[in-house]
């Protein structure tokens, strides 16, 4: 990684490009990072997956930093204006965290860009005492939610001229422009639909059966995605899209309603979701009796060059 923040590591680490197959040690770091802030993990190896696929051969999207026995140490990841970067616990206070940061923000600017946001629990206070000595703003509150289904979840009837059904094959492309159209209110830059299908339809996860979709008429009008994840309790909802003129008529709680049922069926005694302040659906997830689990932080930064 030569001409880089990483030439600066301690003595005994040394960094390397990620590729896809580190995907499996990448999961457990971040299952350690997980573990150790909140007593369980939530991001499955296909999540990990999906962000090191790179655009190109040649690009170096992502980096990871062992030690002197081979251990990975650390990662740091950059897309566009998103940026991530772990520590493992048993290897913070050593300065990995800010040089991994500092690699993020030069391959950022690298790739033309001028700014940069990472997300950040707000258990970790290393990690945003970090952030904000660096520059970094908040930019938006993101909120993990759940709800208990003990009993089958009561799905309302759908408003007039809408009917709902699970997501099947051939609905790709529809929820793909469905979601988007509806992510453009407040996302940074519209995904591919390769992009999209790699966090979403082509994961491993996917849960076609407990991802319902409402038609007017022929046509696709909202949509929620479900994930699956093996040994989890619990169901995941991955998005969540209503087309803008047909909001506030409970088309949303219908579709989730739904997909809570079909979890519900599956044995899952709970679901969870996250949002995040720009949306403004936090009412609407309270209002179904969904409870804020944790919440983390996106904070942001305007890149200089020079």
């Amino acid at each position: 990684m030569s001409g880089t923040p990483l030439q600066l590591l301690p003595v005994g680490y040394f960094s390397r490009p990620a590729t896809t197959a580190d995907v499996p040690a990448v999961q457990r770091l971040v299952t350690a990072c997980e573990v150790g802030l909140h007593g369980r993990a939530t991001t499955g190896a296909d999540h990990v997956a999906a962000d090191l696929v790179a655009p190109a051969p040649e690009a170096s999207d992502a980096v990871l930093v062992h030690d002197s026995g081979g251990e990975l140490a650390g990662w740091g990841w950059v897309k566009g204006r998103r940026a991530t970067v772990h520590v493992h616990p048993g290897h913070t206070e050593r300065g990995l965290g800010g040089l991994l940061l500092a690699w993020t923000e030069e391959r950022a600017r690298r790739l033309g860009g001028d700014r940069l946001a990472q997300t950040v629990t707000d258990h970790d206070r290393a990690a945003t005492a970090l952030l904000r000595s660096r520059g970094y703003s908040r930019l938006v509150t993101e909120w993990l939610l759940e709800i208990a289904t003990p009993g089958e979840p009561h799905v309302p009837e759908p408003p007039a001229g809408i009917t709902v059904r699970a997501f099947r094959a051939g609905d790709e492309q529809s929820a793909y422009r469905l979601t988007e159209d509806a992510f453009d209110e407040w996302q940074q830059r519209r995904k591919s639909y390769a992009e999209w299908a790699r966090h979403t339809v082509e994961r491993t996860t996917f849960a076609p059966a407990a991802s319902t979709v409402a038609l007017a008429g022929e046509q696709m009008v909202g949509a929620v995605l479900s994930l699956d994840v093996p040994g989890d309790d619990e169901g995941y909802v991955e998005r969540v899209a209503v087309r803008r003129d047909l909001r506030n008529r409970g088309i949303a709680r219908v579709l989730l309603q739904e997909s809570f049922r079909a979890f519900y069926r599956q044995g899952k005694r709970g679901c969870t979701l996250w949002t995040h302040s720009d949306t403004g659906a936090l009412s609407l997830y309270e209002r179904m009796g969904m409870t804020v689990r944790r919440t983390s932080t996106v904070y942001s930064k305007a890149l200089t060059t020079g």
